[in-house]
Formats: structure tokens, sequence, C-alpha cells
């Protein structure tokens, strides 16, 4: 290659135009897809699950919620980790780790062994979502071409999320719960093989050392706040729950304090001091609190409920996935055109009254109350999530971007994280105060207690007309649960698409190619 080429071609990677930049896209998503598919078809074989390892009510909701309590305390670090050693590197690390721990998941033969699985899989999962974003910053220069590919970056998760239920409902009617999780093996594969060829690495060249207090201090602090929550919803206080939430603030403050004396931070504070930035995070932390309870719960109502079969219940979720992907790929540009407030906050209130809306299913809900309630809250999330991850990646010199990606998810996933644990609390809060039949055994009546899935499986043991009567007790006081929670969500969505209106006032997208 003569001199003339060689700069040539240096200057077009260098002005993000490089002619494999959306080929080395296309990998990226392959990681976002892996992530997608693994929490969608959780739910999905939730029930499956409770009759086979038989959890209790707050093993389940462990089992739910501690890969994002994981996730959540290592994001930060590992956005961080991925400035230093290469972004390209830890992605591939983790997306091995992340198809290997899948398996450990699928042949799980307890309730203790799947809550280990599922923290594994966050230890790994914490590698994936921040090194493709900050990838995406560092590859696309263009603003213009950067919203499309954030764009197809949160449209490929909305797939995934459509895709995970179908196919994982496709695998329920023929196999074991456990191979929903096995499919995580064949895109593991094609990303590690692809992406060894195709990702371009990139890192922060000033990096410092990986501060291992810091990441010790970061992963406590935040685990023993969301467990001092947790346990709060479901028990109440207690001194244990004391301790936690002591335990955890004081790490997070030291973990603040500390940041400020460092010469390479393991997250710059001065982040937070851009107001569209903070705006974006707190939008985005909300937002997932809200949902997250319709999320976890959705599955169970439509196969406990409503008798749908696995696959029935996937396809009967897809309307929400197909408007997440259709407004994703239009946000950045609507973003320009009207502003970015608007969209961020009339997509949050599109998600607030379809919640609202859901307020009054029953059992014999149509479908077509939900299938629109699921349409809206697509289009609104496909809007508001991508406008606001590409704030804040645009916010940040592009040598922070895995710090900056780190925040964003970590917001996303302890939104998930609180958001199972307090509304999930309230839906089996709810959900525990049916009274049982007379007639069933105190052993019987405290199993059917403990989940819907636990209540659908000890009426096997009785007699026809008995188990016909605690079962549709149990499903009434379930969907009276969700009713609450989503009115909760609800109101948690309004107030947020309110604040986001002010936080990100005179915030815009870029247009200028940056150099």
């Amino acid at each position: 290659m003569s001199r003339t080429e060689e700069l040539s071609r240096r200057q077009g990677t260098e002005d993000g135009r490089s002619p494999g930049r959306w080929i080395a896209l296309s990998v990226l998503v392959l990681a976002v897809l892996l992530v997608a598919v693994d929490a969608t078809v959780l739910g999905l074989a939730t029930p499956s699950l409770s009759e086979d390892l038989k959890p209790s009510g707050t093993q389940l909701l462990w089992i739910g919620d501690v890969y994002s309590f994981v996730i959540a305390g290592l994001l930060v670090s590992m956005g961080s980790l991925g400035d230093r050693i290469g972004r390209k590197k830890l992605l591939l690390v983790g997306a091995t780790a992340f198809g290997l721990v899948s398996v450990l998941n699928a042949y799980a033969t307890s309730p203790e062994m799947m809550i280990v699985a599922r923290a594994l899989l966050g230890v790994a999962g914490a590698t994936l979502m921040p090194s493709t974003l900050a990838l995406i910053r560092n590859i696309f220069h263009d603003p213009k071409e950067r919203s499309l590919a954030i764009g197809i970056w949160g449209a490929t998760a909305s797939a995934g999320a459509a895709v995970g239920p179908v196919v994982g409902g496709a695998l329920l009617q023929h196999f074991w719960w456990g191979s929903v999780f096995l499919i995580n093996l064949p895109v593991m594969i094609v990303l590690v093989v692809v992406g060894v060829k195709l990702l371009p690495e990139s890192k922060n060249p000033a990096r410092g050392p990986w501060d291992l207090l810091s990441v010790a201090l970061s992963l406590v602090g935040i685990i023993g706040v969301v467990y001092a929550v947790k346990q709060v919803a479901t028990h109440g206080l207690s001194w244990e729950v004391w301790a936690a939430a002591v335990l955890g603030v004081a790490m997070l403050y030291a973990f603040v304090r500390r940041q400020h004396t460092l010469a390479a931070p393991l997250l710059d504070m001065k982040l937070f001091k851009h107001r569209g930035f903070s705006g974006a995070v707190l939008a985005d932390l909300l937002t997932v609190f809200g949902l997250s309870g319709l999320v976890f719960f959705l599955s169970q109502f439509l196969q406990l409920v409503q008798g749908r079969e696995p696959l029935e219940a996937g396809l009967a979720e897809l309307p929400a996935a197909v408007g997440a992907v259709v407004t994703g790929l239009l946000a950045g540009r609507y973003a320009r055109k009207y502003s970015v407030r608007v969209i961020v906050s009339g997509g949050l209130a599109a998600i607030g009254l379809a919640l609202g809306a859901l307020t009054v299913i029953s059992k014999e809900t149509g479908y077509p109350l939900l299938g629109a309630a699921l349409l809206v809250v697509g289009l609104g999330a496909g809007f508001s999530f991508t406008v606001t991850a590409d704030v804040i990646l645009s916010s940040v010199p592009k040598e922070q971007a895995g710090s900056a990606s780190a925040v964003s998810e970590t917001a996303y996933e302890l939104g998930a994280a609180l958001g199972i644990a307090l509304l999930g609390s309230i839906v089996t809060g709810v959900y525990q105060s049916f009274t049982a039949p007379s007639t069933v055994s105190p052993a019987l009546a405290d199993a059917a207690h403990e989940s819907l899935g636990g209540a659908v499986e000890a009426a096997k043991g009785l007699d026809p007309h008995t188990a016909e009567v605690m079962v549709a007790a149990a499903q009434n006081a379930f969907v009276d649960g969700l009713r609450l929670a989503s009115g909760v969500g609800a109101v948690v969505l309004l107030a947020t698409a309110v604040a986001a209106w002010f936080l990100l006032k005179g915030q815009e997208l870029q247009d200028g190619i940056e150099h």
C-alpha cells in the first residue's frame, strides 16, 4: 500500500467514515441481541422454572433480579476497564463468558444454584453493553450517522426482546425450561468469531491504573443499597436492612470521595455536572423502574391467568418490540426536527398513559386492549431510550465513552432491579392476601401463597372443585397486584416525563462531524 493510500485510509477511519463501520456495527448488535434475548426468556420460562425448581416467592424474586443487582454493581467498573485495556478485548472476553455461563443457567438443579448462575451471568453481562455503546461512540464520528447507529443498536435490543419470547416459547413447547438459555450459544460463537476479525480496537490513550478499591466500593455500595430497598419492600424494616443500607450508602460516599482524589478515576464525577447527561440518566432509571413490574409479571399473567401457551404468550408481547424498533430508527431524526425534550417527554408520557390503561385489566380482558397498550409502550420507549442514549454519548469526550455508557447502563439495570424489587413486592404482597379454601391443608396453602406458579402446582394435589376455587382466588389476587403495580408505574412515568421536560431544556443533538 502506498503512503498516500495509507494516509487516506487512516483519515477515513479518523473521520468515522471507514467503509467497515457498518459491518462492525452488525457485530456489536449481536452482543446486544445476546443480552436482550437472555433478559426476555427468563420471564417466559418463569412458570416452568417455578414448577420444576419450586423456589419460594423470595427466591423467585432473587432469580429475577440478582442478575440486575450484580450487573448494576459492576457496570461502571467494567466500562472503565474497557476504556483502559480496550473495548474490543473486553467485549470478546465477556461474550465468551456469557455464553459459557448460560450453560450453567440451563442446567441449574435448585433455586440456590439458579441464583448463583444468574449472578455469574451478571458479571459477564456487565462487560457487554458499555463496550458496545463505547465502540459505537468511537466508530461513528458523524453525529447523524451515530444517531442512526444508536437507533439500530436500540432496535436490535427490542428485536431481541421480540425474538426471545417467540423462540423461547417454541422451545418451551418441545423442551425443558433450560433450553431457553442455550440459544445464547450460537449468537456468542458468531459474535466472537466475526468480532475478532472485524471490530476495531479502541481505548483511552491517557488511561491510568484500574483502581481495585474503587471497584470494590462501587460493587458493595450499589448492592447494599439495592438489597436494603428490596428487603424493606418485602419484609419491612429490620436491623439487617438498616445495616445493609448504612453500609451501602457509606461505600458509595467513599467511592465518590475517592474519585475526586484520583488522577485517573474509575468514574469522572464531572460528567454529572452536564445537565443533559444527568437528566438523560435519571430519565432512563425512572423509566425502567416504572416499566419493570409489567415486564417481569406480564408473561405470568398471559400464561398462568389467561391460560396461553408459552409460544402464544411470546407472540402476544410482540407489539411492544415492533413499536420500539420503528421509533428507535426514527428517534434521532425527529429529535433534531422538533427537540430532544419533546421526543423524550412525549415518549415517556405515552408509556405512562399505556400503563394507566392496564389498571383496568382482568382475567377476561381481550387481547386488543393488551396489544394496543403494549404497542404504545414500545413506541414511547423507542423514542425516549434512543434519544437519551444519544444525549449521554454526545455529552462526553470519546475517550470517556466507556464510563459514560456504563453510567447509562447502570441506571437501566438499577432501575430494573429496584422496579422488580419494589413493584414486584407490591404484586407479591397483594397476591399473598388471597384466602385459600378451608379444606386445603396448611402446607399446600403455604405453597400456594408463595407464588402463582406455586398455587397452580399445589392445586394438582386437590380435588377438581377445590383446585378450581383456589386457583381462581390466586389468579384474581395476582391480577389485583398487577393492576396496582401498573398504576404506580404510570404515575412514575408521567412524573418522569414532566421532569425530563425541564431537565432537557435547550438540549440538542450534534450535527457537525467530529475530527
